[in-house]
């Protein structure tokens, strides 16, 4: 893998927990968060490893999908956005993919509809140009504490937005693609060593890391390789909107680093698999865990 190109310690810039009490509405905004985070604003520097390519990346008006859009507008490439509804951070988004001379697009609404995956694909490849890199990140989670907390609807929800809407994407996505493509999934930590408080998240991203796998083997002979990424705590939006000020104030504590991970971390790992360094490289999940569990 090459080196990482994060060129300043985001622990140094950033405090260790215990972080300041908060909470937010889901989805969450990335302007309410203390400390703000950090998605490689400042220091990702590009090597020109994805030009002349168009990626697509759900969630990424915010978190992690805000530095992978960052690191890939750097790395050359034209980037569309989808998001739910959170237009202020799209709007930030979308002024950095343009500020590093790329297209960007922005597509608000729900990934848990199929008619509008198959409108993000197309307004993708009509606005961008092609599509190449379909990155699938973006996620719902919610905390309870009792298995009876979790409702249907909040079930069939989770499942909807984080696993079902990559059958969608991809579906979508393939016809376009040409060999040489690459589809990248965020799965979690959770996949392998699981939060009780999380359990409906948890199992989706178990079933993200089996999808990558299986998408893997069916594509390869079409030349389209497919892998994801397992990060372990990220201080996103996600964080503060979803669980209890308790868990918020100390999140990433008990990672081998004693703080979460910064969004600008993550990053390097997904321009790395888009890019033709990682050619021989298809089925895998990386892990990103702070030192948390082995893969």
């Amino acid at each position: 893998m090459p080196e990482n190109r994060v060129t300043e310690d985001p622990k140094e810039k950033h405090n260790k927990p215990p972080y300041p009490t908060q909470q937010q509405q889901t989805p969450g905004t990335e302007a309410q968060m203390s400390p703000n985070a950090d998605h490689g604003e400042q220091s990702y520097r590009g090597a020109n490893r994805l030009a002349g390519k168009t990626a697509l990346i759900t969630g990424g008006d915010s978190g992690i999908g805000r530095a992978i859009a960052i690191a890939f507008a750097r790395e050359g490439a034209n980037v569309s956005i989808s998001y739910l509804n959170e237009h202020d951070d799209a709007n930030v988004t979308a002024h950095w993919i343009k500020e590093a001379g790329r297209k960007a697009a922005k597509i608000p609404g729900d990934i848990g509809n199929e008619d509008h995956c198959k409108r993000i694909v197309e307004q993708t490849v009509r606005e961008c140009g092609g599509l190449d890199i379909l990155v699938n990140n973006a996620a719902f989670q919610m905390t309870h504490d009792k298995l009876e907390d979790w409702s249907s609807e909040e079930i069939e929800h989770t499942f909807r937005t984080n696993i079902i809407s990559m059958f969608y994407l991809c579906k979508a996505a393939v016809p376009h693609m040409k060999p040489g493509s690459v589809i990248i999934n965020t799965s979690s930590i959770q996949a392998y060593n699981p939060n009780p408080q999380l359990l409906a998240y948890a199992a989706t991203k178990g079933a993200i890391a089996n999808f990558t796998k299986a998408l893997a083997k069916l594509l390869g002979k079409q030349g389209i390789r497919v892998n994801a990424v397992a990060p372990g705590p990220v201080w996103t939006p996600l964080i503060p909107s979803t669980m209890p000020e308790e868990k918020v104030e100390k999140f990433g504590a008990d990672t081998v680093f004693e703080r979460a991970a910064q969004p600008a971390e993550m990053a390097p790992i997904y321009a790395f698999l888009a890019s033709s360094e990682a050619s021989y490289v298809s089925g895998e999940v990386y892990g990103a865990t702070g030192g948390k569990t082995p893969f």
